[in-house]
């Protein structure tokens, strides 16, 4: 993405953030936040121009954003594995499937799997 787009794509961005607690107050019945409606509007102006001014502000946020990608990632990995793959693994066990069919039987001959479907000629695969 070009810088010109991003800082664009930031300004926009940050407008309708700060327009969105600008107006949060009228929600309950109060007045406007008139600091946060200006600086959505600095915002507005600053990205439909694509202000080099927001090429800073635009460089930081997505190093936040990179920093937070570092630290949360794994934290997600951990419960997915954690919650999700750990009980239903737990589960399989205790009904003793082998969905792989990993364990080693001395009597079989061979672990070929006859396929019941011809798949027909390769020659086409696309």
């Amino acid at each position: 993405m070009k810088v010109q787009n991003s800082n664009k794509s930031f300004g926009l961005l940050f407008f309708v953030v700060f327009l969105i607690i600008g107006l949060w107050p009228l929600k309950n019945g109060d007045n406007l936040n008139a600091y946060f409606i200006t600086i959505s509007g600095i915002f507005l102006i600053l990205g439909l121009i694509n202000s080099k001014l927001l090429s800073p502000l635009n460089k930081i946020w997505i190093k936040l954003g990179e920093v937070l990608g570092i630290i949360i990632a794994p934290i997600v990995m951990f419960l997915v594995y954690f919650i999700v793959l750990t009980p239903v693994s737990l589960i399989v066990r205790l009904f003793g499937k082998d969905l792989l069919g990993l364990t080693f039987l001395k009597k079989k001959d061979s672990y070929w799997i006859k396929r019941e479907k011809n798949l027909g000629s390769m020659n086409n695969q696309f």
